[in-house]
């Protein structure tokens, strides 16, 4: 298992001096530390863990984004189980995006499982610029995805003005 911290300080919990000074020095966050202990703790028993390779984990209010390898989003997609496992040791919604995504890949990483027919940069009055995300379908009262959140993630992130849009009106 690959984290940000040492893998025997996220096994054991405590960090090593080197590793807290990294933290104090501001190259790792307290997410980071929290992150790589939570994911060891669950590959004590999902052993499938133990090959992910966790790059960052971000917090914005209560979402948590992790920065993983695109195979170990792949397999955490292909697994409920997996999924719920990792979401349980957090408070709040985890959201998992590719560690060297573009912007556009971050983007379609949150919006999953939804299909999104394009993202474009449009310019607003005043010379701004908005990223405008269309999503296939409408949107109904059961869409799986809060795209204020989403919106929000976006903006704290990676300094983007997002518009969300919806193929179809409800």
């Amino acid at each position: 298992m690959q984290v940000p911290i040492c893998t025997f300080d996220a096994k054991n919990a405590v960090l090593c001096p080197k590793c807290e000074s990294k933290l104090e020095a501001g190259q790792l966050t307290q997410n980071d530390v929290d992150a790589s202990m939570k994911l060891a703790k669950l590959a004590k028993t999902i052993p499938e863990i133990e090959k992910f390779s966790m790059h960052s984990c971000r917090q914005i209010g209560l979402n948590h984004v992790m920065y993983l390898s695109r195979q170990d989003i792949d397999a955490i997609r292909k697994s409920r189980t997996l999924y719920r496992a990792i979401s349980g040791e957090f408070s709040g919604k985890v959201w998992l995006v590719e560690s060297e995504a573009s912007d556009r890949k971050f983007i379609e990483d949150l919006f999953f499982p939804a299909r999104l027919l394009s993202i474009n940069a449009v310019w607003a009055p005043g010379g701004l610029q908005k990223t405008k995300v269309i999503v296939s379908g409408k949107k109904t009262s059961g869409f799986p995805i809060d795209t204020e959140q989403v919106a929000k993630i976006v903006k704290e992130i990676r300094q983007l003005d997002i518009v969300i849009d919806f193929e179809e009106k409800k």
